[in-house]
This record gives C-alpha cells, structure tokens and sequence, in this order.
C-alpha cells in the first residue's frame, strides 16, 4: 500500500445515532465526554427535553462545564401545545446554526433533532443544505433520535441504528429509572 493511501485524512462527521433501540443518546453523550477529556471545545442541545426537566446527564454536563442547552417542552407525544413546540424547534434550530457558525467548537450534539425533521417543524433538506454551505470542515456534529430521514442517512458520514431487543419497559412493565434512563 503507497504512502498516499496510507495518509489519515481529518475530517468533521456528521454522525447520525437513529433506531427504536436505547442508547443513542447515551453513546452520543460518550462521544462529548471523550472529547471533552481531550480539552476540546463541546456543546449539546436537547430538542425535545424542557428546561426544568433535572436528568442525570444535564447534572454531570454543568458539573464538567459541558454545555448542554434543553430547547423542548418535553415528549411531543404529550404536548398540550403544538406551535409552541415546533416554535421551540425552530428556536433550538437557530441556536444550533450560531454555535454551529462558532469556529471554537468541535463537536456539537444535536439530541433528539430527528424529531422535528419528522414532524416536519424543521425542512430536512433545508437543514441538510444549510450544514452543507456552512458546517466547518472540522467540525463533528452528532445528531440522534427514531426515524431519521433518509436524506439525512445519505448525507451522514456514520449512521448507527439501535435495534430493541429486549426492553425491561415492554417485557417487565419497568418505568424509567435514574442513572439508567435519565
């Protein structure tokens, strides 16, 4: 193998973690951390957990001095108000496009994103071109959440899918719990 193959070339991913299986969040959050260890630059934003909602991985980020926005009104599911959580989507979106734009991160998370490119509160081949024209050549984005476009799959440069198995929820009737779950 030549000298030219052998070269390591440095690139910023963009990384999607989609699937109904658990996890995407959590191997996201070990990727920051990771980073965060090597004294580089990180920044996560939640589009779907609300601001007073106290999870774990929220307690131990301002406890590192990881930034981690919530820019949700909770589980879409549940909400009571529609246009204030496609409202907060778009705002969450325009957060991310500034420190996306800030040439000091390195890796930046966008939790749960899949989500209003779902539901069609943010357009995903809007957003995918954005990112195109403007995403730093160094820069990692992580994007998790279920159903991830196909657009988005194609543009990605990794996309992990987490497949349920078994789930303690479905097979014992176990609700959330802390430390595991949130």
């Amino acid at each position: 193998m030549s000298n030219e193959k052998r070269a390591v070339k440095q690139k910023g991913l963009v990384m999607v973690y989609t699937g109904n299986g658990k996890g995407k969040t959590t191997a996201a959050l070990g990727m920051l951390m990771r980073a965060w260890g090597r004294n580089m630059k990180v920044a996560a934003i939640q589009f779907i957990k609300d601001e007073g909602r106290l999870t774990g991985e929220k307690q131990a980020a301002a406890r590192m001095g990881i930034e981690m926005l919530q820019v949700g009104d909770g589980f879409t599911w549940e909400s009571k108000d529609m246009d204030q959580s496609t409202a907060l989507a778009r705002h969450g979106w325009e957060i991310a496009k500034q420190k996306i734009l800030d040439a000091s991160y390195e890796i930046i998370l966008l939790d749960e994103f899949t989500f209003p490119l779902r539901f069609k509160w943010l357009d995903t081949a809007e957003v995918i071109q954005w990112l195109k024209e403007n995403k730093p050549q160094k820069l990692h984005i992580v994007i998790t959440g279920r159903h991830a476009p196909k657009e988005l799959v194609q543009y990605a440069d990794l996309v992990t899918e987490m497949r349920e198995i078994k789930h303690p929820f479905h097979d014992q009737g176990l609700l959330s719990q802390p430390g595991v779950d949130y």
